[in-house]
């Protein structure tokens, strides 16, 4: 049966990098019909916070990809211990009576640094139990393979087969000096015990993996397939971290900003993987179809941000906005207005689901995100437009004299006409016609009048949304200014 699990460690927010390793594993899980996990690996007490724990659940569920177990490895100490015991009984480990030496945060063995403290490793059974016994605190370290020219292998879905010399890797600890169990034990006892068949996480783990195997095959455990995905990085190559980058590092600033959580998705999938065919605008269901292991890149991924940006828009990837465009625009209406509606709520305009639902079909192709309705149909929720420059009531190749004369007449015609698209169009392109002037020289000084500025969603449905008494008493109002 495939289990794959998605793992983080409550010591920050939902970074982008780890939702898109959750949502690969979940991808897989969906398409080979096996069990997504969610197990918080929050062993770690000093750093673990319940607001990191509230963030990523909150970033998860955003997401709205569901699981279908859940764990938390802090609950789960009993099988770590019991797990590390029987390693020891089999003489794979040893323990670690060395002050220096009693946590897992030694280097590689590489360019001379430590490797193991001879003196401990080569303690006899008797004389190590009875300093256990005696009270002495102590680490307890695998028992890494020396001197035989043995080498850890495993062959890794994206980077292929994976080799290191045993006599390269540190004798690591599987139980620190306060009984707690090291990251590497803990990882590695739950995935036995919860019969993960597939690891897919960060590149940055595929070091790890040596160790990793040591303790599977220690234990007596098949390993797992590992696949290890490629990392995100800033257009400047370094790593994406939020001490450096900042917010655009973290998903709910992409909530916050008003992405749609499947366009988000497609995004990051498209990041470090492709599915061959050139598409790049795909629904869930589409990436699941078409997701495989054999997709992934090794190449690190781009995430194309700007920081700092002139506009909060522009601190986003360009890819981004465009794919949350295209998903907004792919949204009936009746979605759309729905996910609006609590923005502009929120924003504190009292506006009815029916009127939400008769502006939004006018502004779905001008927005980017969904917090771009405050922008994009703030004239739409106001009473009063807020003051814009008189000049713009102005027509092209016009003047003052223009605009009052087409403001007037609008005001007698609209006064008798019924505020639905078809009659709107016929009275006003009628009065232009009258007037002996092009229609967007009668239509300029309306849209202004009724909606502050020259950029505007369609007049005749504009006007049928807003109605006679709003679009008469705005127009008034213009007339005024002239």
């Amino acid at each position: 049966m495939l289990r794959v699990r998605f793992a983080p460690s409550p010591t920050g927010f939902l970074h982008v990098g780890s939702a898109r390793t959750f949502i690969f594993n979940w991808l897989y899980a969906r398409r080979n019909g096996g069990t997504m996990v969610l197990r918080l690996d929050d062993t770690d007490i000093e750093r673990n916070t319940d607001a990191s724990v509230n963030s990523i659940f909150e970033g998860l569920r955003w997401l709205d990809l569901g699981w279908d177990e859940e764990y938390k490895q802090s609950e789960r100490l009993a099988l770590h211990r019991q797990i590390a015991d029987a390693i020891f009984q089999k003489g794979l480990a040893y323990r670690d009576f060395t002050p220096a030496h009693t946590g897992d945060s030694e280097k590689s063995g590489a360019n001379q640094t430590w490797l193991f403290n001879p003196g401990m490793r080569e303690l006899s059974r008797a004389e190590s139990d009875r300093r256990a016994a005696a009270g002495e605190s102590f680490a307890l370290r695998f028992r890494v393979p020396r001197g035989t020219g043995e080498q850890v292998r495993f062959n890794d879905a994206v980077y292929g087969e994976q080799v290191k010399a045993a006599d390269d890797i540190e004798d690591f600890a599987l139980l620190r000096s306060d009984g707690m169990p090291t990251y590497h034990l803990a990882s590695c006892a739950d995935d036995i015990d919860l019969r993960i068949s597939h690891i897919i996480r960060g590149q940055d783990h595929l070091s790890n993996t040596y160790k990793h195997g040591l303790i599977f095959e220690g234990a007596g455990a098949q390993p797992p397939q590992f696949a290890h995905l490629p990392l995100l990085v800033a257009p400047d190559g370094s790593k994406l971290s939020k001490r450096r980058h900042g917010p655009v590092v973290s998903v709910t600033t992409y909530r916050d900003a008003g992405f749609l959580p499947e366009a988000f998705i497609n995004f990051l999938c498209l990041l470090g993987w492709s599915p061959k065919d050139d598409r790049e605008k795909m629904t869930r269901q589409e990436l699941t179809d078409a997701f495989s292991l054999e997709g992934i890149n090794r190449a690190n991924a781009v995430v194309n941000f700007k920081e700092p940006a002139a506009t909060p828009d522009e601190t986003f990837d360009p890819k981004a906005l465009w794919l949350n465009a295209e998903h907004i625009r792919a949204l009936s209406v009746e979605d759309l207005s729905a996910r609006l509606l609590p923005l502009v709520h929120a924003a504190g305009f009292p506006i009815a689901s029916e009127r939400m639902h008769a502006i939004t079909p006018l502004i779905r192709e001008r927005i980017k995100l969904l917090r771009d309705v405050l922008t994009a149909a703030d004239f739409f929720f106001v009473d009063e437009l807020p003051p814009y420059d008189p000049a713009e009531l102005i027509p092209q190749k016009g003047d003052a004299a223009m605009a009052l004369k087409v403001l007037t007449r609008a005001r007698e015609v609209l006064a008798q006409t019924e505020f639905k698209h078809d009659p709107l169009n016929q009275a006003l392109r009628g009065a232009a016609q009258e007037m002996g002037m092009k229609a967007g020289q009668m239509f300029q000084p309306i849209r202004v009048a009724v909606c502050g500025r020259k950029n505007a969603p369609p007049l005749f449905e504009t006007l049928e949304v807003l109605g006679r008494e709003t679009t008469l008493a705005r127009i008034e109002r213009a007339i005024q200014k002239l």
